[in-house]
């Protein structure tokens, strides 16, 4: 069968032998990382079934009212199901959430007031936060529009948490701290749920009545417990990512305790009204079956972005996390080190795509960011990191972000044909 498979990849796709059996050595070399992983994926995906048994998830729960949509069982099921999984008080799941970022600035615009203080802990944020934060542009309504001044503090050299360092910028205004559990564009180690825990326990000592925040996009089912199972007070992420697997058309969620989240709902939609309005568009059905793939799902991008690794590891690039490091998000880093490389490690991404196979990206001025950014996503649902995707800023050193597979087996084509096209523009000698 495996000859089979290796003719019908060079009779169809046109990829050489040397690359089939470079990938194929990676592949076997990882087979204690990969089965790490089904362990994982196996744990969460009982506790999925299990909260979905749980909260007696119905047939009825798929339909959806008009208008308002008020008293809608099924969001009311779907939010209550999230919470439960998340270990968390409560949560707001809703299509109207139009990505993570909009997720985010919704708990920091919902719970923090003019004269406060938001720390940020893992150094520099994701760039379309800079905007929500006030680094960039004017005017927008941002968090210093509304007088919420702003600290980072810079991961250590390792890329882990200062703790030192963040205690002692805790002031008296400090209302919020927050991580970035992914690693957005940078080159390091995502967060993991064990310093998240420390981190939470640390800051709580320092000052008890401390709300503490995690940016949890990427992150979900990558291990066995999420940020709000160890002490967290709310987080936030995009349902076009991890927990939407695959299915979910839009959307983002927001868990936590159940004060926090009545704040957030007010900011969701307005005033007085929270959350007890809110259509679902007749998406509820998609987003009950996205979750319960998620672990599955999830499981595939994790073992697709481990043989990223260790392909380009072995090729003498280097990779972040290294192929056998544990897994706190989907993404793989890689340093191509030229803007040509870059814009050809995601075209190769671009034409392993059941979509758009055919579109050659290129960098645009993406809103939301600093720099030009080029993204690869022949997906299914517009822009769904969760599916088989690449994106980089045009800046240096120039890496590349590979992430997603709704499959295992895309995944591992997407490693294939993007070495293929660097292969085939120079870029690569084999």
């Amino acid at each position: 069968m495996k000859n089979k498979i290796q003719r019908l990849l060079s009779d169809e796709f046109q990829v050489d032998s040397k690359i089939l059996n470079i990938v194929y050595e990676a592949e076997a070399r990882l087979a204690d990382v990969y089965r790490r992983l089904d362990e994982i994926k196996e744990y969460n995906q009982y506790k999925v079934l299990s909260a979905f048994q749980k909260c007696r998830i119905t047939d009825m729960h798929f339909g959806w009212n008009t208008g308002y949509g008020y008293d809608d069982p099924g969001r009311a099921a779907l939010e209550k199901l999230y919470a439960m999984i998340f270990g968390a008080q409560a949560a707001l799941v809703r299509p109207t959430i139009v990505n993570g970022t909009h997720a985010l600035a919704s708990v920091y615009l919902g719970i923090l007031r003019p004269g406060d203080e938001l720390i940020y802990c893992t150094g520099r944020p994701y760039d379309t936060m800079e905007t929500v934060i006030g680094l960039r542009g004017q005017d927008q309504g941002s968090l210093k529009d509304f007088g919420i001044t702003y600290k980072q503090v810079e991961l250590k050299p390792d890329g882990t948490l200062d703790l030192p360092a963040i205690l002692a910028a805790i002031s008296d205004r400090t209302r919020m701290v927050s991580v970035q559990r992914a690693t957005g564009y940078s080159f390091r180690q995502p967060i993991s749920v064990d310093q998240i825990q420390t981190w939470t326990a640390a800051c709580k000592g320092k000052k008890p009545d401390l709300l503490c925040m995690t940016d949890n996009c990427y992150g979900e089912f990558t291990q066995i417990t999420e940020p709000t199972d160890m002490g967290v007070d709310i987080m936030a992420g995009s349902l076009i990512k991890n927990p939407g697997g695959g299915l979910a058309l839009s959307g983002g969620y927001i868990a936590g305790r159940e004060d926090l989240i009545e704040k957030v709902s007010y900011r969701v939609t307005s005033p007085g009204i929270g959350g007890e309005c809110g259509l679902t568009f007749g998406q509820t059905r998609a987003m009950f079956q996205g979750m319960f793939l998620a672990p599955s799902v999830v499981n595939g991008a994790l073992k697709g972005a481990a043989l990223c690794a260790q392909v380009f590891k072995t090729l003498g690039y280097e990779v972040c996390p290294q192929p056998d490091a544990p897994r706190n998000d989907v993404i793989q880093a890689v340093k191509m080190g030229s803007p040509e490389a870059v814009v050809a490690f995601c075209q190769g991404v671009q034409k392993a795509s059941p979509i758009d196979a055919h579109v050659q990206p290129i960098a645009w001025d993406m809103p939301g960011y600093g720099d030009q950014v080029i993204m690869a996503a022949g997906t299914f649902v517009q822009g769904a990191s969760i599916e088989l995707s690449a994106d980089a800023p045009m800046r240096e050193p120039y890496i590349a972000y590979f992430q997603g597979g709704l499959t295992y087996e895309h995944a591992k084509f997407g490693v294939i044909k993007t070495l293929s096209h660097l292969t085939d523009t120079k870029h690569i000698c084999l």
